[in-house]
């Protein structure tokens, strides 16, 4: 942390002070210098710095500027939602404190089978709404308070950590959402994207509500409207793609009809800030177990757990690390 004075320096809060969260849920429940542990972490992950919490409660840095002039778009833009104090210590302790995949799968297209290799570096916390966390970890059924069948997930799911739920709770309390998924992408360099899709899959249930915070190099969001079948009464004005840059702090909450009719990417880049890392923190809501099934096959796999080497300035495997 900076040594320059800041608001923690005007404000002395209570020594017993703690950032409790609901472990009833899919969060689990620390105090401000205990690390998040669960049976499905690799490692610990620690606490942000008191003063770094601190700075956290006074998001959003910003009022929102609403985006809904054109057909089907509705955005919440914030710029910036992290307040400035905050924005490049929590981009640092995110990445060198999380563990991360490079993911690997395979698609079919009829009869051709494609490897595909995630262009970024992801991760991902959480559980639907059938199941969640009990106190000691365990998953229960959210209806009975049971646990679970052992057959219900061929992953498995893990709670937030306290650091990725205190920003949960300060996105909902913002926003009036509700998410119980973060998933985590930290792209390394320029060269690393994602290409344009749209998060309207059915187990996110009818006009979902995504919350996408940009930490670290500024990389531009684009956005375009799905084709309008020639069947269509024509919009009055055909929908223009948008363009958002997105720097270090900035949220954008996408809503509405958003994910059913607009498509979102990140592209590669070169030249300035292409040489520098970001991440994107994003919250959102499973309704059911197909959504946990889909974000742990897509985000964590079955590959080797990474984590960021401050020596390398590169994510390397844990079990390298470790083993120093």
């Amino acid at each position: 942390m900076s040594n320059k004075r800041t608001l923690h320096d005007f404000f002395s809060p209570p020594a017993t002070k703690k950032i409790k969260v609901d472990s009833t849920t899919n969060h689990t429940t620390s105090t401000c210098d205990a690390a998040s542990t669960h049976e499905t972490y690799p490692f610990p992950v620690p606490q942000p710095p008191r003063e770094l919490l601190d700075f956290l409660n006074f998001a959003p840095a910003s009022e929102p500027r609403t985006i809904n002039e054109q057909l089907d778009l509705d955005l919440m833009y914030f710029q910036p939602y992290i307040p400035k104090e905050a924005k490049k210590d929590l981009f640092v302790f995110l990445r060198r404190e999380l563990f991360f995949y490079r993911v690997q799968y395979k698609i079919k297209r009829g009869a051709i089978e494609t490897q595909i290799n995630t262009p970024r570096y992801t991760t991902v916390f959480g559980v639907d709404e059938s199941s969640r966390f009990a106190s000691d970890g365990s998953l229960v059924d959210a209806q009975t308070n049971r646990s679970i069948p052992k057959d219900r997930y061929a992953c498995r799911p893990r709670p937030l950590p306290g650091c990725l739920d205190a920003l949960r709770q300060l996105t909902e309390s913002c926003t009036g959402e509700t998410f119980n998924f973060c998933l985590v992408n930290y792209y390394a360099s320029g060269n690393d994207s994602i290409s344009y899709h749209s998060d309207d899959e059915h187990f996110l249930g009818p006009e979902p509500a995504i919350a996408s915070i940009s930490l670290g190099a500024t990389r531009d969001f684009l956005m375009k409207h799905k084709p309008i079948p020639p069947s269509t009464i024509a919009p009055v004005a055909d929908p223009k793609p948008l363009k958002l840059p997105l720097a270090s702090g900035d949220m954008v909450l996408m809503r509405g009809r958003t994910q059913a009719n607009w498509l979102h990417s990140i592209p590669k880049r070169k030249g300035a800030q292409s040489d520098k890392g970001r991440i994107n923190i994003t919250f959102r809501r499973a309704m059911v177990r197909g959504g946990t099934e889909n974000y742990y096959r897509y985000n964590v796999g079955d590959g080797e757990v990474l984590k960021w080497d401050e020596g390398k300035r590169a994510m390397v495997p844990w079990a390298e690390v470790e083993a120093r």
